[in-house]
């Protein structure tokens, strides 16, 4: 049976790859459409939209926090210790694509708090992980 770490793992491993492959579509569109040339593109979409310019920060906080927030569940899953974070872990990852999709909605003062929460939440979860892993080796 797969635990909720694992699931969670891989969740959150195919949100940022959606987010990718989100941002690479609209791209593709922008560049068959002869609205933006395929080498004019910067990392944080600078230059297009406010949306593409959310979509680009979005998927940029999920490659920071996979390393984090992954290494910690993949510790867990290597070394059979997942009931340690098997009750958190879908929190985890649903915090995680909240402060996504905030982030892509909207960049008002409102959102900004929103999305820290969200990532609050998640940075608490990280420690409280790294806490019972390392106590409990």
């Amino acid at each position: 049976m797969t635990s909720p770490s694992a699931i969670a793992l891989t969740g959150f491993i195919s949100w940022t790859l959606l987010l990718l492959v989100l941002m690479e579509v609209i791209r593709s569109q922008l560049v068959l459409r002869g609205k933006v040339a395929a080498n004019a593109f910067t990392a944080d979409n600078a230059g297009l939209s406010p949306f593409m310019q959310r979509l680009a920060r979005a998927h940029a906080n999920c490659l920071e926090g996979l390393p984090l927030f992954g290494g910690l569940l993949l510790v867990a899953i290597a070394t059979d210790r997942t009931a340690l974070t098997d009750s958190l872990a879908y929190v985890l990852l649903a915090s995680r694509v909240f402060q996504s999709l905030v982030h892509l909605a909207s960049v008002s003062a409102a959102a900004v708090t929103l999305r820290f929460t969200a990532f609050a939440v998640q940075m608490g979860i990280g420690v409280y992980w790294a806490f019972l892993l390392l106590t409990s080796a």
